[in-house]
């Protein structure tokens, strides 16, 4: 049996953050505390339930009113939070979501779980429940990164972990603690050089970011499972990282450096940093997060894959989005528009929509 979550109902809302945050699938995009980030969607939640009353699944709905039209986008990051193969819960979650669909006149319901592109069991459940799915989803047309690298950390110490990456990376990580760079958890007091590393990052890289307000609202609102880690050379910023752990998994989700004193090799010291904070929290995995066109040497982003491939993991191909289209003119007009922001206006549709909020 599914539910809506009561959001005012205490006790439900720690039922749910406990379920998600232990369960081997849960994220912290699936996290209540994630809704505090994201300011500008409004959200609803859905709890499906045993015959004892014991939660077996769980959904975070993310809910974008779109102007003009009178509909809404609604998307579940990583979610539904479940066992995949388990068409039952399944369908009693998206029961729930149904409801929330009607209620907000949903056009479209996009999820994103967290199986792989080799999940084929999972996939064609999620097939038979109706949802349209494209395996081969081209780089950077997916909300969420296909393609991850990951660390897995099967209960190794430190040690062991750092005997097992690249001699050039171990070489690094130890000459940035001999020229003396300091790598610190910092809070929000360090988010002005957060974010002043951060708009020389994506001007030089040649991509959007977030508003310090954003970074700001991630580090509040998820409290205890973020982390601002800043590295410093005679008290300058040279690089920083924002980082979440939650559900077993340690994620490096946002990153930044300066071009300066890339000698002193700040960014190999941040990684190991936040590395040892999962070991020291037993976390299963340390998520280096995305790494598009990985294949292509040619590519100016391939460097990012040839830095987090010296720490010795392995890549993870996720299966990528699953959408169900209720309103085929609405989606098919929204495309559009996403299509025309991002080639001329160079922002995202969700980008778009917040400056027709500015400027109403």
């Amino acid at each position: 049996m599914n539910e809506i979550l009561n959001k005012n109902d205490v006790k439900t809302r720690e039922e749910y953050e406990n379920f998600v945050s232990n369960h081997i699938n849960g994220n912290f995009m699936q996290s209540l505390c994630w809704t505090g980030v994201k300011k500008d969607w409004n959200y609803e939640a859905v709890i499906s339930r045993d015959k004892n009353g014991t939660i077996k699944g769980t959904a975070l709905v993310l809910i974008r009113l779109i102007p003009f039209l009178g509909c809404s986008f609604l998307y579940s990051p990583h979610g539904p939070v479940c066992d995949y193969r388990d068409t039952e819960t399944l369908k009693d979650i998206f029961a729930g979501i149904e409801l929330i669909r009607k209620k907000y006149r949903g056009y479209e319901l996009r999820v994103d779980p967290c199986i792989t592109e080799n999940d084929k069991i999972e996939i064609e459940v999620l097939r038979n429940l109706g949802f349209e799915f494209n395996e081969n989803a081209p780089e950077l047309t997916t909300i969420q990164a296909r393609n991850n690298y990951i660390l897995r950390i099967n209960g190794r110490s430190s040690d062991e972990i750092f005997e097992s990456f690249h001699k050039k990376w171990r070489y690094n990580i130890r000459v940035a603690s001999r020229k003396g760079v300091e790598c610190k958890v910092c809070g929000t007091e360090c988010l002005d050089d957060f974010y002043m590393l951060m708009e020389e990052t994506g001007k030089r890289d040649g991509f959007c970011i977030r508003s310090k307000e954003y970074f700001r609202r991630m580090l509040e609102s998820l409290g205890e499972h973020c982390r601002l880690y800043m590295c410093y050379y005679n008290g300058e910023p040279l690089s920083g990282a924002v980082a979440t752990q939650y559900a077993g998994k340690t994620c490096y989700v946002y990153g930044a450096s300066t071009a300066q004193h890339r000698n002193v090799m700040p960014n190999y010291l941040m990684q190991w940093n936040m590395i040892c904070w999962a070991v020291e929290n037993g976390c299963s995995i340390y998520d280096f997060q995305g790494i598009p066109f990985y294949k292509n040497e040619n590519h100016p982003n391939y460097g990012v894959y040839r830095f987090k491939q010296g720490f010795n993991g392995e890549v993870l191909t996720y299966a990528g989005e699953f959408v169900k289209k209720y309103s085929g003119f609405n989606s098919g007009i929204i495309e559009k528009i996403g299509i025309l922001s991002r080639r001329f206006l160079h922002v995202s549709p969700a980008g778009l929509l917040d400056m027709c909020r500015r400027h109403k």
